[in-house]
């Protein structure tokens, strides 16, 4: 039975917002047991005009913070969050009496409210992980990702040929848990890992950490996101996750101090030690560190499933990518000084004018 004796109590700070309280406000019925029911969900793509409440709802609260439009509603028997982001994507909370109208309500507020996903541009739904006041928060985005067939130009002979390898392997044939990918700014590492996403998008999901450093810092943090959130599915259909950790160049050096030499040893359990044992878990490491640089046991065998170095283009290869000829230095180029050759990056450059002759200071 529900018990209305059973206090919601709220603690505020100077750093909580209105949305804040009406994110609060949602749990009330849940926490006094007259809707014992409650699911959270996310949308992407969501149309402008989707109402996302069901007809007739009454709106308790509302609250438009940066852009980010909250709403708090009732009806008979159930109460419905939503948090709206400025990215057309959104988040989706229920609270019900009963398990029949927790599904009516969702089917409600969901029906027509995603656009399609346009299909000359293929998309994968990417989880993005951040540490916040309130613990670990996981945001769902669908990100545009090419086929690796139409990226694959983008890479010299031999790292095309490793990271060809790397998009056909499937769960039978893992033959390590770590991914490392190395090399200098602007040689594509981010771009390989959208079409890795791309190609294991059957059998594996993929999670991106904004902030590896606290991840690997702080062992609760790590625990939230190695264990994920299930799905709806059925133990034997889950899937395989990639967490995608870059730009981790302090934390795999072979020079790593003491505070990161202990976040290297979580890492390295993530993959294949304790904490990795029963995971269905593969972590991809990008770093700008030459693979000479890099910590001994995060390169040992048998602990990558890959380990591809992300070079420079050679002269012959950059001036076969721009379809013409081309002043090439003798290192090659990157992925990224090729496009601003062909004048698809956009450069602002602000230059200081010379001094007057005869200026100076008194």
């Amino acid at each position: 039975m529900p018990d209305p004796a059973v206090p919601l109590v709220v603690q505020l700070d100077t750093f909580d917002d209105h949305a804040d309280i009406a994110d609060a406000m949602k749990f009330d019925a849940f926490v006094r047991g007259g809707q014992p029911w409650a699911r959270t969900l996310e949308l992407n793509r969501v149309r402008p005009l989707a109402p996302l409440l069901p007809a007739g709802a009454e709106i308790v609260r509302w609250a438009d913070v940066f852009g980010a439009k909250t709403v708090l509603a009732r009806g008979e028997g159930w109460t419905a969050h939503v948090s709206r982001y400025r990215d057309a994507s959104a988040r989706l909370t229920v609270t019900a009496a009963s398990s029949a109208g927790l599904q009516s309500v969702l089917d409600e507020m969901t029906r027509d409210a995603v656009e399609p996903a346009p299909p000359d541009r293929p998309t994968v739904e990417m989880g993005f992980w951040h540490l916040t006041k309130c613990g670990a928060q996981r945001r769902t985005r669908a990100v545009e990702a090419l086929p690796w067939a139409d990226v694959r130009r983008n890479y010299g002979r031999r790292v095309a040929s490793a990271l060809s390898r790397v998009t056909t392997v499937e769960p039978a044939t893992l033959s390590g848990r770590l991914i490392l990918l190395h090399g200098p700014p602007g040689t594509g590492k981010t771009s390989a890992l959208r079409a890795l996403a791309l190609s294991w998008r059957g059998w594996c999901k993929v999670d991106y950490v904004l902030d590896p450093e606290r991840l690997l810092a702080d062992a609760g943090y790590l625990m939230d996101v190695a264990m994920g959130r299930e799905d709806d599915d059925d133990a034997a259909d889950a899937k395989w996750r990639l967490l995608v950790l870059e730009d981790c160049d302090e934390l795999i050096r072979d020079d790593a101090k003491h505070g990161t030499g202990q976040s290297l040893a979580r890492l390295l359990n993530l993959t294949d030690g304790l904490l990795g044992q029963g995971l269905q878990l593969l972590v991809a490491i990008t770093t700008n560190e030459p693979l000479a640089r890099l910590h001994p046991a995060v390169v040992r065998p048998g602990r990558c499933l890959a380990q591809v170095e992300v070079g420079r283009l050679t002269p012959a290869e950059a001036r076969a990518w721009l379809g013409r000829p081309a002043p090439i230095d003798a290192a090659g180029a990157t992925l990224a000084e090729l496009y601003a050759l062909r004048g698809e990056l956009a450069t602002v450059e602000v230059v200081e004018p010379a001094a007057a002759a005869g200026a100076g200071y008194l």
